[in-house]
């Protein structure tokens, strides 16, 4: 299988990828401030897998337009149907606490590698696992800055009640 993306695309599909996970890390710092779980590694991740998982879809439609059936893209559903299953059972609650949901994310992330792998879209599965790498540890260093200045700022809770908005 030639998939034919031009120089134009890459950049296009990449800046794609790039814009989502910055969207992402936006929502996440919100987050983090609103002293909640998910924070920018989670949102970033979760954006930039669903990037991956629609410009895959994309492609490979095109390329099977002219087929009444793609088997390809219902291959690919099924990837995301069964990764989310596996995800759930990593996020563990212990009271208020909650871990393993940027592990989830990031194996979400990793499923969408593998399908673009799969597919053959090499550039896409690079470039996604650098912006993953960057999320796992450079992003984990400013979220943990990020939560200290507000568990400074509000050392406790007055009411005791969690406004989640």
């Amino acid at each position: 299988m030639d998939l034919l993306i031009t120089e134009k695309d890459t950049f296009e599909i990449l800046l794609r990828i790039t814009v989502a996970m910055v969207l992402g890390i936006i929502l996440g710092t919100e987050r983090i401030m609103a002293r909640k779980t998910a924070g920018m590694r989670t949102y970033a991740l979760v954006s930039m897998g669903s990037a991956v998982f629609v410009i895959v879809s994309m492609i490979i439609a095109e390329l099977y337009i002219d087929r009444t059936s793609l088997g390809p893209l219902r291959a690919m559903s099924q990837v995301i149907v069964g990764i989310g299953f596996i995800g759930a059972g990593l996020i563990i609650f212990k009271g208020d606490k909650i871990s393993g949901l940027t592990t989830a994310a990031g194996l979400w992330v990793a499923a969408g590698i593998g399908v673009t792998t799969g597919y053959g879209l090499y550039f896409i599965s690079v470039f996604v696992t650098i912006l993953t790498l960057f999320t796992f540890t450079f992003l984990w260093h400013i979220e943990n800055k990020i939560k200290s200045s507000v568990s400074d700022k509000y050392l406790f809770d007055h009411d005791g009640i969690d406004d989640d908005y």
